[in-house]
């Protein structure tokens, strides 16, 4: 029969080599190979590349400020102009306060200008129609503080981007269906064509409703990790639905 002062010992040794059982088991847990730890899909920060459609937008909103002097014998008709480059649920990352507050009101020619190489300057004002309403200052504060470490970081790459689409069979597309109807599964079909098999589930189209129907005004295009080509970044990006999956193109010429 075991009698008290055994049973107490027991326990005394008990709690002795309870704390260097606890550490082992500690160390052991902490030794797991890092291989098991499990990696996000796609790899790499995931953005999205948002693209305007100037025909389509200005056949749906006509009174814009920014279709005010809109012709279809512009550049900007025939090619896919810049809008934003973001990550998902993030923006105005580092913004204070009072300028965040300003750029949400709209009036962003008053935000602080951009400070941008001439020939990036140059070329941004080509891509983005709306730039000259200051909606580049506004996108650098809402999505770029959170993308890039300046404006110029930001907008060089945007601009690079928005080059490889507007030079691939994706905008051929859009020009060929100039004030026709045009379907997600053509628009698909052309991204997989230029960017590789699969590339046209990473895509959805805009539109906006009117009484004569929808009105393709853009794309947006899921990017993912920091690859230099278009095609890379887009195949690391994750498939995506698109709400609309026909509309037309608005007014244009075709080429």
């Amino acid at each position: 029969m075991t009698t008290n002062a055994a049973l107490t010992f027991k326990a005394v040794l008990f709690l002795a080599v309870l704390p260097l059982l606890l550490a082992c088991l500690t160390l052991a847990a902490g030794s797991r190979p890092a291989a098991a730890q499990t990696a996000p899909a796609g790899g790499g920060v995931r953005e999205v590349l948002s693209v305007g459609w100037q025909a389509g937008y200005c056949a749906a909103r006509p009174k814009s400020r920014g279709c005010a002097d809109f012709s279809v014998d512009a550049p900007a008709a025939r090619q896919f102009s810049l809008l934003s480059r973001f990550q998902l649920r993030k923006s105005y990352c580092g913004v204070e306060a009072g300028l965040k507050q300003q750029a949400r009101k709209g009036k962003w020619t008053e935000l602080p200008d951009l400070v941008l190489a001439s020939g990036t300057k140059a070329r941004l004002m080509a891509a983005m129609p709306a730039a000259r309403l200051g909606l580049d200052r506004q996108q650098w504060l809402r999505s770029g503080s959170c993308v890039a470490a300046s404006p110029e970081v930001y907008y060089s790459r945007s601009l690079d981007l928005l080059d490889a689409l507007n030079a691939s069979p994706v905008r051929a597309l859009f020009t060929q269906k100039a004030g026709a109807a045009i379907t997600l599964a053509e628009v698909r079909a052309a991204f997989d064509a230029a960017f590789g098999a699969g590339a046209g589930e990473r895509v959805r189209l805009i539109c906006r409703k009117t009484d004569g129907g929808p009105v393709v005004t853009g794309l947006t295009i899921g990017l993912a990790g920091d690859a230099p080509t278009l095609a890379d970044r887009i195949a690391a990006a994750s498939p995506t639905k698109s709400r609309c999956i026909e509309g037309t193109t608005g007014a244009g010429q075709a080429g």
